[in-house]
């Protein structure tokens, strides 16, 4: 796939460290427009190659990975969370911050990644897609963090460049939200698509 990253895209770390502040200043700014607040609780954060290669290069700091199989294992672990051009990429959270509560809630909130939702206004939901990755959801309860991934049809696609609206929400049970998604957050998706 010519959007995924390889090493030859990568900082190795002496030169990461020098750059890492201006880097994760300009990565920073780039997601603001990325985020979308469905509710009190949740959060989607739309990936891209940019918010991905900020993540791998994290990870290589962090673990002081610097040997070539290393570095292709991160590659292999983040690439998939990049669109592809007909769809859009997201970390979903679910944000309680006091742990007892988020305990119990997420005891509630089994299959809510399944119920997490994007709309092009005029057009059928899409669904999301949930951690294709690993299962992080038991019989007792979800995980915080989920990986999703929206497929966008060619005519909701056509629909956006032509300027329609869209929102994001959930449809569970025990959380039900919706948000429209503002103009700067909508142009900074719609990168993402052919």
């Amino acid at each position: 796939m010519m959007n995924y990253l390889t090493p030859e895209d990568l900082y190795g770390l002496e030169a990461y460290a020098k750059l890492r502040g201006d880097f994760r200043a300009k990565v920073m700014a780039h997601k603001r427009d990325r985020k979308i607040h469905v509710g009190t609780y949740a959060t989607l954060y739309f990936e891209d190659r940019l918010t991905i290669q900020y993540q791998i290069q994290e990870m290589l700091r962090i673990e002081r990975i610097f040997e070539p199989e290393g570095i292709a294992d991160e590659l292999a672990a983040y690439n998939p969370l990049i669109p592809d051009g007909s769809n859009w990429k997201a970390t979903f959270m679910m944000e309680y911050p006091d742990a007892q509560e988020r305990r119990a809630e997420l005891g509630k909130l089994i299959g809510i990644e399944d119920r997490v939702w994007v709309q092009v206004i005029g057009q059928e939901k899409a669904f999301a897609i949930a951690d294709e990755d690993l299962e992080r959801a038991d019989e007792t309860k979800t995980s915080s963090v989920h990986f999703l991934r929206f497929e966008l049809t060619p005519e909701m696609i056509a629909a956006l460049k032509a300027g329609a609206d869209l929102a994001v929400g959930i449809d569970h049970s025990h959380y039900r939200q919706a948000v429209s998604v503002n103009e700067a957050t909508r142009t900074a998706l719609m990168r993402d698509l052919d």
